[in-house]
C-alpha cells in the first residue's frame, strides 16, 4: 500500500481562537501518527505554520507548495520534505491537488475558501473523486455549510453537491473520515 497523501486548506493566520492552532497541531500528529504525508502551502506563518511543525516534530513526510510572490509574506519553510516554488497561486493549487489523495480544509480566510470551492467545483464536474473534509472547529464553517445548503435550495447545484463534502469538529474526527474514506 502506497503512502497516502493529505491536502491541507488553513489560514496563514492563526485565527481568534486558540482551538484553531490546537486542532491543526493534532492535525499535524495525527497523519504523522497515520504514515501519512502532508501537502500544503509551505507557509511558516499561522495555522499553516502550526500543522507543518507539528507533522514534521511527530516525523510526517512533508510536501509544500508556494508561489514566488509569496515566499517573504507567509515565511517559505524551506525545511520540508519536498519543497516546490511555482509562478502562480493557480500552479500552487493544482500541484496541491495533484499530489494529494485527499483534501482538508481547515479555519481560513479568502485563500482557503477560494481553494476550497474550486476544489469542490473540480470534484462537481468530475475532474477528481477525492474526498473533501471540512474541520469544522468550533462552528467556524457552519455559515459555509448554510450557503451550500442556500445554493441547493435555489436550484444552483444539484443536492449530490453536499455529499461531496464532509465535516468533522476536530482533527480526530477528520481522521476517522479520512481513514473511511481512503480504507
Amino acid at each position: 500500500m502506497s503512502q497516502k497523501s493529505i491536502c491541507v486548506y488553513c489560514g496563514s493566520r492563526s485565527g481568534t481562537d486558540s482551538a484553531f492552532a490546537e486542532e491543526a497541531a493534532r492535525l499535524g500528529g495525527a497523519l504523522a501518527s497515520e504514515g501519512w504525508r502532508l501537502v500544503y502551502g509551505a507557509g511558516d506563518v499561522g495555522l499553516m505554520g502550526t500543522v507543518a511543525r507539528a507533522a514534521q516534530d511527530a516525523g510526517a513526510d512533508t510536501f509544500g507548495v508556494i508561489p514566488t510572490h509569496l515566499m517573504a509574506m507567509e515565511v517559505g519553510k524551506t525545511d520540508l520534505t519536498r519543497f516546490i516554488v511555482t509562478e502562480t497561486m493557480h500552479e500552487r493549487k493544482k500541484v496541491m491537488v495533484m499530489n494529494a489523495d485527499a483534501v482538508v480544509v481547515m479555519p481560513g480566510g479568502p485563500g482557503s475558501l477560494d481553494e476550497f470551492f474550486e476544489v469542490l467545483t473540480w470534484r462537481q464536474l468530475g475532474l477528481h473523486d477525492k474526498p473533501i473534509v471540512l474541520m469544522d472547529v468550533n462552528g467556524y464553517w457552519g455559515p459555509l455549510k448554510a450557503l451550500l445548503d442556500h445554493v441547493v435550495d435555489n436550484g444552483f447545484a444539484d443536492a449530490s453537491l453536499l455529499d461531496f463534502v464532509q465535516r468533522g469538529n476536530s482533527a480526530a474526527e477528520v481522521m476517522t473520515l479520512l481513514r473511511r474514506a481512503l480504507s
